[in-house]
């Protein structure tokens, strides 16, 4: 190796510079160790450009999916205030609004101010009922659910909206008389304890079901697609299967609440209930 790179220095003293690429021509080694030389340099430069971008200074900064999940402001939360022995919920037209039986009591006379009838399929056709309206932000979002559903071959059907808190002490009552208190709690909610008086939730079925609120809803193609696409409405799948303990309810495919874009991906995502939502967020 020496000996040739001493012929080819004194060729290049008696020849001149002009002759070293013939000079290369003839020595292959040469030309492999410029190759290699160069395609080190384009690694390196490739390295350093890389490490470049992973600077703090190149990539924006932004809050981890976790801090997002854990900070709620405090309006969302409940404001609860003892009336007659009973905590009354002061801020029920709260979008997420907490209710079950042990967040509060909606008052007796609230009724939300904003309740229209949205554009969807009902079961009882165009009657004007009651239970047709919901609050205006839910009754947008469930069209939207609706026509969505509809574009790829899920036809919904819309059973039972907005409930009045007498209408709910109707029902609660007729329930009673039919199976007893005890299975009565499990199945209804009691006057001031439903989300129907929200105006935030819609009972949904299907022709495939005969347009009754059954269990069955749930292995329905309208019901799987509900359960996986809700969220991107806005709604979530209140009462699920294997969560009767959280909810203080029996698994309902059909009942659906509407708690916005945000909150209604964290809790799909996460697969939690409301009641789970709330245990985890920070109040801020």
């Amino acid at each position: 190796m020496k000996k040739i790179a001493i012929i080819i220095v004194s060729m290049m003293i008696l020849n001149g510079c002009s002759q070293i690429e013939n000079i290369k021509k003839k020595v292959p080694f040469l030309n492999d160790q410029e190759k290699n030389g160069q395609e080190q340099q384009s690694e390196s430069v490739k390295e350093s450009e890389a490490n470049q971008n992973d600077t703090p200074e190149s990539q924006p900064i932004t809050p981890s999916e976790e801090q997002n999940v854990l900070t709620l402001e405090s309006f969302f939360f409940n404001e609860l205030k003892e009336v007659n022995g009973k905590n009354i919920i002061q801020n029920p037209d709260n979008i997420l609004a907490l209710v079950n039986k042990q967040a509060g009591y909606l008052p007796a006379d609230y009724i939300p101010n904003d309740l229209v009838r949205p554009n969807v399929l009902f079961s009882f056709g165009d009657e004007k009922l009651e239970k047709s309206f919901v609050r205006q932000e839910a009754a947008r979002a469930l069209e939207s659910m609706f026509l969505a559903g509809k574009q790829v071959g899920v036809e919904l059907i819309a059973v039972s909206g907005y409930r009045s808190y007498d209408r709910q002490q109707t029902i609660f009552q007729a329930e009673i008389d039919k199976v007893g208190l005890e299975q009565a709690a499990l199945a209804v909610a009691i006057p001031g304890q439903s989300e129907h008086q929200t105006g935030l939730s819609m009972d949904i079925s299907s022709k495939s079901t005969n347009l009754d609120l059954t269990e069955e809803f749930g292995v329905t193609k309208e019901g799987k697609w509900l359960a996986e696409n809700a969220h991107k409405f806005g709604y979530i799948l209140r009462y699920p299967k294997g969560k009767e303990g959280i909810t203080g309810y029996q698994y309902e495919p059909w009942h659906f609440r509407y708690v916005g874009k945000t909150a209604a991906e964290i809790i799909y995502k996460k697969k939690w209930t409301l009641e789970e939502y709330f245990n985890e967020v920070k109040k801020i």
